[in-house]
């Protein structure tokens, strides 16, 4: 069974499909550092597009204090299998990590890319800012966010790439209010021959997640996976007190000076800086509930430790979204919180998979 990524980011929805025996082909990434960190996470290597075509991206990222390099060199490999995140499973990978905008990427290319191989599966999550209530400047019409607005667009891509390569299977994740514009998607899928569209809203933390989080997932499968026991925030993050930079990506960030007495004196589940959606407001900089599930994780939210006055590591950020510490993520701690915030949880990835998997069979 193979699979395509398409907007993979870092490679948490391919993270879970990956563990139950999936192959990564081919995903498709434009920022950099996440088509870095999905290409150290499943053994790939990123790929431009050149005047002569598309060619192997010679690369060099840093995860915390660890230096690689793409293609890897032999430290290179070392330290992935010393961390754990080259091992059994992965190193029988070599997907492809294409670094451009999906717009400018030809179906055609994709196939003689992977060889005309057959797809089995295709997921993603298109960027959810042209619909989700948290974008204070999204389009007033619904429909002007699926066909004027440039980002929201960008699901009409995952859809063109689905129409040509014919998929047994697509998946594709978004924000809830995705559903304000449901009968144009399902006439856009029904175009390019997929009859049954379903639009399957799942909680993370039914599956697992320490950390709230409502999407909806449109597939051509009805998709209600079984529902397992979670974790509250300090069952998830709670050792990492304990480690150094052992861990990867477990490496404190500043916090500006002129937040630090405002940190102290925030309890728990309180937020003391708050931005405006396009219906409500949410907080930010929220002293996280030790024995509660954390908020919704996005990039650009911050986190305060529940018994510290500090903002959340990369790595317990990505704690509180089911990432093992072996999936790394590249670049500074900025370019982290994004990958992790803009991501599908692994332990929902892998809960999605299992119902794939068995559709397949």
């Amino acid at each position: 069974m193979n699979l395509i990524d398409l907007f993979s980011g870092c490679g948490g929805f391919s993270r879970g499909f990956s563990e139950l025996g999936f192959e990564p082909l081919l995903a498709i990434e434009l920022n950099e550092d996440a088509a870095f960190s999905y290409a150290l996470n499943f053994n790939g290597e990123v790929y431009e597009k050149t005047p002569e075509g598309y060619k192997v991206k010679e690369m060099k990222g840093y995860v915390g204090e660890y230096s690689f390099k793409i293609p890897r060199d032999e430290e290179s490999v070392k330290w992935l299998r010393r961390l754990g995140t080259l091992n059994e499973t992965t190193e029988k990978f070599s997907p492809i990590v294409l670094n451009e905008d999906i717009r400018e990427v030809h179906s055609l290319d994709i196939k003689k890319l992977i060889k005309n191989k057959k797809v089995d599966v295709i997921i993603g999550g298109p960027p959810c800012e042209g619909y989700t209530g948290a974008n204070a400047k999204r389009e007033k019409n619904p429909f002007d966010r699926l066909y004027k607005d440039e980002v929201g667009r960008l699901v009409l891509d995952f859809i063109r790439i689905v129409g040509d390569l014919q998929p047994k299977i697509f998946v594709m994740e978004n924000v809830p209010a995705i559903r304000d514009v449901r009968g144009a998607i399902i006439e856009e899928f029904r175009e390019v021959g997929y009859e049954d569209v379903y639009f399957n809203l799942l909680k993370a933390e039914d599956y697992g997640n320490p950390s709230v989080r409502r999407r909806v997932f449109i597939s051509n499968i009805e998709i209600n996976p079984e529902k397992r026991e979670g974790k509250n925030v300090i069952e998830a993050i709670g050792d990492l007190m304990y480690k150094g930079r052992d861990v990867p990506n477990h490496e404190y960030a500043a916090l500006p000076a002129r937040y630090r007495k405002k940190v102290h004196n925030l309890g728990w589940g309180d937020a003391f800086l708050y931005f405006k959606g396009a219906n409500r407001r949410l907080g930010n900089y929220i002293r996280l509930h030790p024995l509660k599930l954390a908020e919704t994780v996005m990039g650009k939210r911050y986190f305060i430790h529940p018994y510290e006055d500090r903002l959340l590591t990369p790595r317990e950020q990505a704690r509180l979204m089911s990432y093992p510490d072996h999936h790394l993520f590249a670049g500074g701690w900025r370019s982290c919180y994004n990958q992790i915030g803009e991501s599908v949880p692994p332990c929902l990835s892998r809960a999605i998979a299992e119902v794939v998997k068995e559709e397949i069979r």
